[in-house]
């Protein structure tokens, strides 16, 4: 009776990896790596502009390295971002209930009716100023081998109203 050959199973060390990827570069046939070919160092970025894994791009070592060094000097000379900010949309947060479900309603946040109470300080803001002068402070000047922080007062000059300015 003939021994039966061997059957072939997973492999049990590398069970996730069937099949090894092949390098873009090895595809293409690229022999240097330049910084301003940036559609070619773009396939080895993410979306957020992150330098993707060896094991995700299917580099060796050293094309790894060429490529990590390339997309430096592109980012240093601002042909490529250093990050990318990725706005979406996203649900839950603060406003869940209980059960998961949204407190609100969907659509916009509700807007206040009244507008908010004025204080003291923003009643400045309807006052009528004419026929009161313009005010300048100006600050005492700086002589050399005189500290910076000089703690003497301002003076306060008035300066005249122009005759074309106002109504």
């Amino acid at each position: 009776m003939a021994k039966a050959a061997p059957r072939r199973g997973k492999n049990k060390d590398n069970a996730r990896r069937s099949k090894k990827k092949i390098s873009v570069l090895k595809q293409e046939k690229v022999d240097y790596i330049d910084y301003k070919d940036v559609n070619l160092l773009r396939r080895f970025m993410s979306d957020r502009a992150k330098i993707r894994a060896r094991r995700v791009s299917g580099n060796d070592a050293q094309q790894q390295t060429e490529v990590a060094r390339a997309i430096k000097n592109a980012r240093e000379m601002a042909l490529l971002p250093y990050a990318n900010r990725i706005t979406t949309q996203r649900g839950g947060g603060r406003g869940r209930g209980r059960d998961g479900d949204s407190v609100r309603a969907d659509g916009p946040a509700p807007r206040p009716t009244a507008p908010p109470p004025a204080s003291g300080a923003d009643d400045v803001v309807g006052a009528d100023f004419e026929g009161v002068a313009d005010v300048m402070v100006e600050a005492p000047p700086v002589v050399a081998g005189t500290p910076e922080v000089v703690e003497a007062a301002p003076e306060v000059v008035e300066i005249p109203p122009t005759e074309g300015a106002g109504s």
